[in-house]
């Protein structure tokens, strides 16, 4: 017995203890820049709204603080979690998403905003579960794909493939097209990100594309919503209703040729007071390309770039496959948001609902995010063992 516990702690000793490196400096001031960049962004944006409503200016800022207290513990918690235990959370935390997005659609929990319905109301609680299939969509896509590439294996299309395309199906409609456009390209570069087939890429896509088409063709605009097709004709031609679909985006434009070089200074934004009215959520880029300039919107590029970069680094350096695709999922998902965010702002692209990560004003798409850069940083940490050799200790 003696023998035997002497040998155990040898072979403690001989392996070593596991020990994790600091987390990647470099992103988690990225984040904190972006964050406080959106707490002042949001202050500065709802301050009117706050005021029309009776309500303190900094209502907006403080609850938007709230939410990023509770993000910093889940930070905090993924960022000290083992990443892969994750794998074992990814079906239930999935369908639990899809419970939730079935109580918004189905029951007179959904709260509807602006004609689209994707929150719940519980109380004084408010949240939208279409911000949690991103994270859902990831762990499942990584735990699928960590060990193979095969996507015709009937069990892990039943446990993994499935609830994505539940999810992707109660968020179309509720509606949501543009989350289920960011979700179904994080999807095709997961796949890809494991050397999936080409060639099954190309065929699915030219597949969907006739499927679109002819169903078009066949139901005209009975396929799309009636606001999703005038947002297409509003992008090509704003002008065309000035005071109607394509006032956000003409307000827009003016806050960005306002804004110039160096911007009106902060605070001192105009279109906020009466001409834009979503400026603290979905055309808050706008705004701070008002008050800060070109330069202030080189900078919020700059760092999601930084974003994107520190991303794609953790992502290689990772040893194991389930690490890698849960970095490269967290990464385009965030990455990606923001560009259609900025990209709508500047009317590159048509209108969307999809706020910008970290900055936008909005509890749930600021806790997701924090999550997931929590389990980023948890990626980047460096698993290294500790071996001693010496300090054996002496048999009798």
């Amino acid at each position: 017995m003696r023998y035997q516990r002497n040998n155990r702690t040898i072979n403690k000793r001989l392996h070593g203890d596991v020990v994790l490196s600091p987390p990647d400096t470099t992103l988690m001031v990225v984040v904190a820049f972006l964050v406080v960049i959106g707490l002042m962004a949001i202050f500065s944006a709802g301050a009117p709204k706050c005021m029309e409503a009776g309500e303190n200016p900094a209502s907006f800022a403080i609850k938007q603080f709230i939410y990023m207290l509770v993000g910093l513990v889940g930070l905090r918690y993924f960022g000290r979690l083992d990443y892969k235990k994750l794998k074992d959370w990814a079906v239930p935390f999935s369908w639990f998403v899809i419970i939730m997005l079935g109580l918004v659609d189905f029951t007179p929990l959904g709260a509807n905003v602006n004609g689209a319905t994707r929150w719940i109301n519980i109380g004084p609680i408010q949240f939208q579960p279409s911000e949690m299939t991103k994270l859902a969509v990831i762990l499942l896509l990584s735990s699928a794909f960590y060990k193979t590439k095969d996507i015709f294996d009937s069990q892990k299309f039943t446990k993994y493939f499935m609830p994505i395309l539940i999810m992707m199906f109660l968020v179309y409609k509720q509606p949501n097209l543009s989350m289920v456009i960011l979700l179904m390209l994080i999807s095709t570069v997961m796949y890809l990100s494991v050397s999936g087939s080409v060639k099954y890429m190309i065929a699915s896509g030219i597949a969907a594309v006739s499927v679109f088409i002819t169903s078009f063709m066949l139901f005209g605009q009975k396929l799309l919503h009636g606001y999703q097709m005038s947002r297409i004709k509003i992008w090509l031609n704003p002008e065309s209703d000035p005071y109607g679909a394509g006032y956000n985006i003409i307000q827009s434009l003016l806050a960005f040729a306002a804004g110039g070089f160096w911007g009106v200074g902060y605070g001192n934004s105009k279109q906020k007071l009466y001409w834009l009215p979503e400026g603290h959520t979905d055309f808050i880029f706008a705004v701070i390309a008002e008050e800060l300039g070109f330069l202030g919107c080189f900078l919020v590029i700059g760092l999601f770039l930084t974003f994107i970069h520190r991303g794609i680094i953790i992502s290689s350096r990772c040893t194991d496959m389930l690490g890698k695709l849960m970095a490269i999922g967290i990464t385009l998902s965030i990455g990606l948001q923001a560009f259609i965010n900025m990209s709508v702002s500047s009317s590159l692209i048509p209108a969307t609902g999809v706020p910008l990560p970290f900055i936008s004003y909005g509890g749930t798409s600021l806790i997701v995010s924090m999550c997931m850069v929590g389990i980023l940083l948890n990626i980047s940490r460096k698993r290294i063992k500790r071996i001693r050799t010496n300090e054996y200790p002496q048999q009798r």
